[in-house]
């Protein structure tokens, strides 16, 4: 039988990501039961030790404010002034991607803990002392976690979720993608309501075939 898959493609760092969480949290719990999720790390900006520059921080900020203004999602701004930013999410992609080896949950608990650090906390969880912390406040093995996040397989499973990103055609993040057999069709790209994805969803839900 064939199997229907969400594919929700996001970067643990995206502050669009970060606003639509309560809106996927309500549409997952509303899902038939016979859809799958999957998670992609789609990766917005590679390995960089380099501090961030002025342009973009100034990027990176206007596109807090925009978020703020439509959504109403909440940004702790001390995170400009207690931390050393720089443009990696990669590492925050790899730690979602090695949680889910850890975890059978662990994807969507790290994706969770990482907006909340980045967001709400104000931490920088492009600094890997922060994302083995949150490894542990997850209650993951820090010495299995440690080691499976520079773990050449880590970085194999991020670039083959890349290579998928790629495939499905995706362009911005949030987006979501229902694969049904050998039909792919893009439900979501950018931020938007539960409720209109669901309404979408319905029309495009087609009985599978055994």
């Amino acid at each position: 039988m064939s199997t229907t898959v969400l594919y929700y493609v996001l970067d643990p760092m995206c502050s669009w990501c970060w606003a639509f969480r309560s809106e996927f949290r309500s549409l997952c719990q509303r899902l038939p039961d016979d859809i799958q999720i999957r998670y992609v790390m789609g990766g917005l900006a590679s390995d960089s030790d380099e501090p961030m520059d002025p342009q973009t921080r100034g990027y990176v900020q206007g596109a807090w404010d925009a978020v703020e203004a439509r959504t109403g999602a909440h940004f702790n701004r001390d995170f400009w002034s207690r931390c050393a930013p720089r443009r990696s999410t990669y590492p925050a992609c790899r730690t979602v991607i090695a949680a889910g080896k850890l975890d059978g949950h662990g994807a969507e608990k790290m994706i969770e803990a990482i907006q909340h650090a980045y967001y709400r906390d104000a931490r920088n969880p492009s600094d890997s002392s922060t994302l083995i912390a949150l490894a542990v406040e997850l209650g993951l093995d820090e010495s299995r976690f440690t080691q499976l996040l520079t773990a050449p397989e880590t970085e194999v499973a991020l670039q083959a979720d890349l290579a998928l990103c790629r495939e499905l055609s995706v362009s911005g993040f949030p987006s979501l993608v229902l694969e049904q057999g050998e039909h792919r069709t893009l439900l979501l790209s950018g931020y938007g309501k539960a409720d209109d994805i669901l309404k979408r969803l319905a029309d495009m839900v087609r009985p599978t075939a055994d």
